[in-house]
This record gives C-alpha cells, structure tokens and sequence, in this order.
C-alpha cells in the first residue's frame, strides 16, 4: 500500500495545471504550492497535469520546474513528476554515466521492479535516448560485472507464484558449490540469479539456508569487499527482501557524514507509491525511529516538506 495521501476530492488536471503556472509567475516561485498539488497527485494524475500544462500553455511542465527550482529540492520534485517508467529510465541513463556512475541503482531498478516495470522502463529509454539500457550498461561496464548486470538488465522473470521444489533443490546444490569454490562468476550462478522469478529464487535460498545451515548472503560476506560481491548480495536483497535493501540504502543516506540526499530522494520518490509501507515498518523496526522523524531531523525546508508530504506526513 502506498502511504500517499490523495484528496478525496482531487481537482480537475485543467485547475492543478493553472496554478502551477501562476505559481512560477511573479516574484520568486511558489514552492508550497507545487508540494500542495503534485505530491498529493497519483502517477495518473501527474500525467494528465503534464499533459494539459503543455496543451493549454504550450509549455513542458519539467522543463518550467527544472528552470524554476534548484538543488535537492528540484531534484525531488522532478523525479516525482515523471512517470514511474520514464523516471526508472532516467535514472538508469545517469547511473550509466561517468560521473554520476552508479551499478547498484542499476541492480535496484532491474531486480525490485516487477517484470512489466522494467520493460515499461526500458521501453522509455529507448523513446528518450535512442538507445538501449542493455547496450548502455554493456558498454560502461567490464569484466564480471558486466556478466552480471547485462543479463539483469536483459530479463523478463516470471512473475508468478508458482514454484518448482525439486529445481529449488538442485539449484541451492549448484548454488552452495560456486560459493565453496569461490565461483563467484561462474555462468550457472548468473544463470539462475538473472532468469528465475523471485518466488523461485526465494525457494532456491530457503534449501540453501535449510540444508547447508547458513544463507548465501552470509557465505558471501567473507569477500565482500569486492564491489562484484557486494552487488551480489544486492541483487540478493532486492529479489528476495526490497524493503531490507531500502532501509539499509535510507539508513546510510540518513547517516552519513551529510546526507546522501541521492540516495534519499530516489528512494523516497520512487518507492512513495509502491512499498513506502512496509519499508517504513522495516525502517523503524531496524531503527526505534519512525523514517519521518529521521528525515525531518536530518533535512529542512522545501526538501524535507516534499520528502515528509510524499511519506504521508504533511506538516500542518
């Protein structure tokens, strides 16, 4: 369940687009006023913002914010503003980037979206860059990390519950002797990290953990040093626990000698509408405090009011 709160009674796309026009007229911008309307807006109802700012004032929305707003503010409002596929797009072409290089954003978006989100993300990177995540991760990365991420990129999962016990069985065998040689690479266990559904995987992991007395993760944190390995257990996490992988990607954004604002609205935005719920369960239980107060604590201004508004809890 998302922990957005929607007005119950929403006006009309025509009205949010036309004071989001007056409020970048004047002097200085209205910031209240775009928190007011898009972050309480669902993925639908931006779009059709979008879509009316641009007929009737012949203008595109993201780019008036992008002019209109700085800093970590802009950066939260934009990536809130986008659709969720065009937004996992754009994230993905700066994670692909040299200086705004990141493999575990690619990891998030390709093993804790469902199956249709990362085609539909896909999708919207080839209509925006005219080429392909594939081909855009192949190219910036090397050697066993690019053996990784270019088949999780490249996949289509089943989606469903179903699950096979006996090849759970077998693959927690394959599984346990890659880890025991150190075969960290090794095709089989690429093979069945980056094709089996999650439920399979999950299965897979239990006769792991049930027959050889400790989790693969565990197995693997003798190494973890090693960015290869450390993007394994993320991928890991993501297939099997997402709201562990976000608590721990909020916890050390929160943490950290200054806040990695990065990490925070990514997390924040692209999570409002699908998980916020249980991660923030998962964040509390981790950290006595509730996510809301370690965000206000740790963020101010027009920042922390989106941030707070889209975890559902406006300040009055």
């Amino acid at each position: 369940m998302a922990s957005l709160k929607v007005p119950a009674t929403v006006p009309l796309p025509e009205e949010d687009a036309e004071q989001l026009y007056k409020s970048f007229k004047g002097w200085g911008t209205n910031e209240r006023m775009i928190i007011s309307i898009l972050a309480h807006r669902n993925a639908t109802q931006r779009s059709f913002i979008r879509a009316v700012y641009a007929a009737n004032y012949n203008k595109d929305l993201l780019k008036e914010l992008d002019r209109e707003l700085s800093g970590d503010f802009e950066r939260a409002v934009m990536l809130w503003t986008f659709e969720p596929a065009e937004r996992d797009a754009y994230l993905a072409k700066e994670s692909t980037k040299m200086f705004t290089k990141n493999n575990w954003v690619l990891v998030e978006i390709a093993c804790t979206r469902s199956a249709l989100e990362l085609f539909n993300a896909k999708q919207a990177y080839q209509a925006r860059y005219k080429t392909s995540l594939e081909e855009d991760v192949a190219y910036h990365t090397s050697g066993d990390i690019r053996k990784l991420l270019v088949p999780l990129v490249s996949t289509f999962r089943y989606d469903g519950d179903e699950v096979n016990m006996t090849l759970a069985r077998s693959e927690a065998k394959i599984l346990h002797e890659k880890i025991k040689e150190k075969a960290y690479a090794d095709d089989d266990l690429i093979r069945i990290l980056t094709t089996r559904s999650k439920a399979q995987i999950s299965a897979t992991l239990n006769h792991y953990k049930n027959n050889f007395g400790t989790s693969m993760s565990k197995y693997l944190k003798e190494d973890s040093e090693n960015e290869y390995i450390q993007l394994l257990k993320a991928v890991i996490k993501c297939l099997t626990y997402p709201e562990k992988y976000f608590e721990k990607v909020l916890r050390q954004a929160i943490n950290k000698l200054g806040t990695d604002e990065w990490g925070l609205t990514r997390v924040v935005t692209t999570r409002a509408e699908f998980d916020m719920e249980r991660i923030k369960e998962e964040y509390i239980r981790r950290n006595s405090v509730p996510l809301d107060r370690a965000i206000a604590k740790d963020t101010h201004g027009d920042y922390e009011d989106i941030l707070l508004a889209l975890l559902g809890h406006d300040h009055a």
